[in-house]
């Protein structure tokens, strides 16, 4: 049976990944990207929806499918506050979450963050732990987590902090074996284990993935 995937966070480093996977992928005949802006992807298969975030009447009607993809994020520099980091890494996501359930979405895929934890006092990794926390609540069918390392890709914005972790953990790696499942993991292998991760463990409600295991789950099938 074909299936419809919709995507927020489709024209970042990972999500833009995963819809040119989609389109190539044979059991998905419908991809459904929620934007804020054009992507201009001219496909038969894509449907694009141009919103407001905020207006949740707007673009809830046309939230239907087998599965919500959540690929959003952004850095507080981009952001220009913490509040309005918190916004799109947490507000928007968790709108979206709670609407695809109420549409009666069966699986949900969110992509997290390896040092996601609620009880953090950073900052960034409260704010996503607090999501995961919140979404493993909501009542569907299939929930998975992916909490990989650092993203290694071209971004639209500049990242140096990934950057310079990126090229420290290359260095390190090499003498440091132990450091390997911290090892930079490139954005379409990330999106892979995204659509992977629907077919792993079927009759198990929530799993999450962390490090190495985005991964190992990347080329699992």
């Amino acid at each position: 049976m074909s299936k419809t995937a919709c995507i927020i966070g489709a024209t970042g480093l990972v999500g833009s990944k995963l819809v040119n996977l989609l389109i190539s992928d044979d059991e998905f005949e419908k991809v459904k990207m929620f934007v804020r802006r054009p992507a201009e992807i001219d496909h038969a298969k894509v449907e694009e929806f141009v919103i407001d975030f905020d207006n949740q009447e707007e673009w809830q009607k046309n939230l239907t499918g087998d599965v919500l993809f959540s690929c959003m994020g952004t850095t507080l520099k981009v952001a220009g506050s913490k509040n309005e980091q918190f916004k799109i890494d947490y507000t928007y996501q968790y709108n979206f979450a709670e609407a695809a359930c109420k549409n009666n979405i069966p699986a949900y895929v969110l992509i997290s963050s390896a040092g996601a934890n609620p009880e953090s006092q950073i900052f960034y990794s409260q704010m996503k732990g607090q999501l995961d926390q919140v979404v493993l609540g909501l009542d569907f069918q299939i929930i998975r987590i992916l909490k990989p390392s650092v993203l290694d890709g071209h971004r639209k914005e500049r990242r140096r902090a990934e950057q310079f972790t990126i090229k420290a953990l290359q260095k390190l790696i090499p003498v440091l074996p132990f450091l390997r499942k911290y090892a930079p993991i490139k954005g379409y292998r990330v999106a892979q284990a995204m659509i992977n991760s629907l077919k792993d463990y079927p009759d198990l409600k929530s799993r999450i993935y962390v490090l190495d295991e985005v991964l190992e789950l990347s080329s699992k099938f």
